[in-house]
């Protein structure tokens, strides 16, 4: 599964942000007000509390920054940045591919703000790639992963934070990237399950989205998936795509054209078998 360093980057910078805009008095001394744009975004209710939340994300390490955010929390229990501080350690374990950390500081996420797409979709991301055919939990993982996936969706309008000045481009992109990243999980889900057809709706919608910053592992999936529904040729189309958008040299682009020349033998040799057409 795509990690989206650059969405997850974006998204960060917007959050912390956030915590400097809004946080950076207690409102009954002026603190600015939320964007009338979005949901309402966290704010500090005390100096002493904006303070130790700035101590807090100064963090570099994110196991340095988990533990700042839990003593954060115990000590500002019904502040709103904490939120912040998770997301920014879900980040920053995202960026190290540390997928069971960034499950359980996301979850930390989601449950202060269930309508987030930002966690809910890391998270979700993580649990398919995280997850293997044996695992005992595996259904209750991809039943988790399926529910996030489609919260990020539904939610992506309503419950982005997005800080002011963040321009317009900017945030049709990240929104249009939790998309891309949505359906492909949706679609991973469904590939595990055998359900072909929902797949390849899933991985279509995600190709769809991102066709200004194609990836070839959505496409490469995409093809597997009308593959297993015998559609050939738009599996080969889909092929040529992944190998066309993958990095020269990488995993993605050798197994892509693996499977460029599976279908393309596959398609010749059942064009060859086919009777030839009868005359009128």
């Amino acid at each position: 599964m795509r990690s989206k360093l650059g969405l997850m980057s974006l998204l960060l910078a917007a959050s912390v942000a956030m915590g400097q805009t809004s946080g950076s008095m207690p409102p009954a001394q002026g603190a600015p007000a939320a964007s009338s744009n979005g949901p309402h975004q966290p704010q500090a209710k005390s100096k002493e509390e904006f303070d130790a939340y700035n101590l807090a994300k100064s963090k570099s390490d994110p196991t340095q920054l988990e533990v700042a955010a839990d003593e954060f929390s115990q000590k500002f229990p019904n502040s709103e940045l904490k939120v912040l501080l998770y997301v920014q350690t879900m980040t920053m374990y995202q960026q190290q591919n540390i997928s069971s950390k960034v499950i359980s500081t996301g979850r930390k996420a989601i449950e202060l703000n269930p309508t987030d797409p930002v966690p809910l979709v890391a998270v979700a991301s993580a649990l398919v790639m995280d997850t293997r055919e044996n695992d005992l939990d595996r259904d209750a993982r991809f039943a988790e992963a399926s529910k996030d996936a489609q919260a990020a969706l539904d939610n992506i309008d309503t419950g982005l934070q997005v800080p002011p000045g963040v321009p317009p481009e900017r945030v049709a992109a990240a929104k249009a990237n939790i998309r891309s990243i949505s359906y492909e999980t949706l679609g991973v889900i469904a590939m595990n399950k055998k359900d072909y057809a929902a797949a390849e709706q899933s991985f279509q919608k995600a190709a769809d989205l991102m066709k200004d910053q194609p990836d070839a592992v959505v496409y490469l999936r995409l093809s597997v998936a009308q593959d297993n529904q015998q559609k050939y040729s738009e599996a080969l189309d889909s092929a040529n795509k992944a190998v066309q958008f993958a990095a020269d040299g990488s995993a993605e682009k050798n197994l892509a054209k693996q499977q460029q020349a599976r279908l393309q033998k596959l398609i010749a040799e059942k064009n060859a078998a086919a009777p030839p057409p009868q005359p009128h």
